[in-house]
């Protein structure tokens, strides 16, 4: 597993503001989306590409073009929904699926409630949004599932990640797969809740607020 933790001002200053307690939803989800596409840009670096000919208004030459299969971006749902935007931005010809997961609050076991994925990954590289990266629970859920469907490559974006959560995905994952870890920034741990700390709070609840 690769990890990447995204060092830049813009970042740091677009993670201020989200952390703050008294930043509106609207700001909130529109400094996700503006984070994101910082993130992606980074998380994008070795993308597959392959060479294509175009013709500009002076000359003929070549250029790039994302390479097919075309990249899937996975959004883990709720909160991953307010990644995509500032994903797809970014890269508007990835195809989108979703995949829907919670965490029993009580036992901390990962359950899973929406699928809508392609059945066969071969040749894929997968992008999936997860705001927090706490206990690593959901994102080893998620590699798995997308392991079992033989994707090429995976890249996890975060806007927060912790040791633990990390510690989970080298443990559970390894070496099995093509792994690669981006986060805007790496917090101090979890608390007894298992809430990242210092964190920005449910970023679910933030980004849509309560829902019962």
């Amino acid at each position: 597993m690769e990890l990447q933790v995204i060092d830049h001002p813009l970042v740091d200053h677009k993670l201020t503001v989200l952390r703050d307690k008294n930043t509106p939803s609207s700001t909130f989800r529109s400094l996700v989306g503006e984070l994101v596409s910082l993130l992606t840009y980074e998380a994008t670096r070795d993308v597959a590409v392959e060479p294509v000919e175009i013709e500009t208004p002076v000359a003929r030459t070549t250029g790039v073009r994302l390479s097919e299969p075309r990249p899937l971006v996975v959004p883990i749902l709720r909160a991953g929904l307010g990644m995509l935007d500032g994903m797809t931005a970014m890269m508007p010809t990835a195809e989108v699926g979703f995949l829907g997961m919670r965490r029993d609050e009580d036992t901390l076991e990962i359950e899973t409630y929406a699928r809508r994925l392609p059945d066969d990954l071969s040749g894929r590289e997968v992008y999936v949004l997860d705001p927090m990266l706490a206990t690593g629970h959901t994102l080893v859920a998620t590699i798995e599932y997308l392991v079992e469907h033989n994707a090429k490559r995976i890249v996890c974006i975060c806007l927060l990640a912790t040791p633990e959560g990390i510690a989970e995905i080298e443990v559970q994952i390894g070496d099995r797969a093509d792994v690669t870890v981006v986060t805007g920034a790496m917090d101090l741990g979890l608390n007894e809740k298992s809430y990242i700390v210092p964190g920005l709070g449910d970023a679910g609840d933030r980004l849509y607020g309560v829902v019962d």
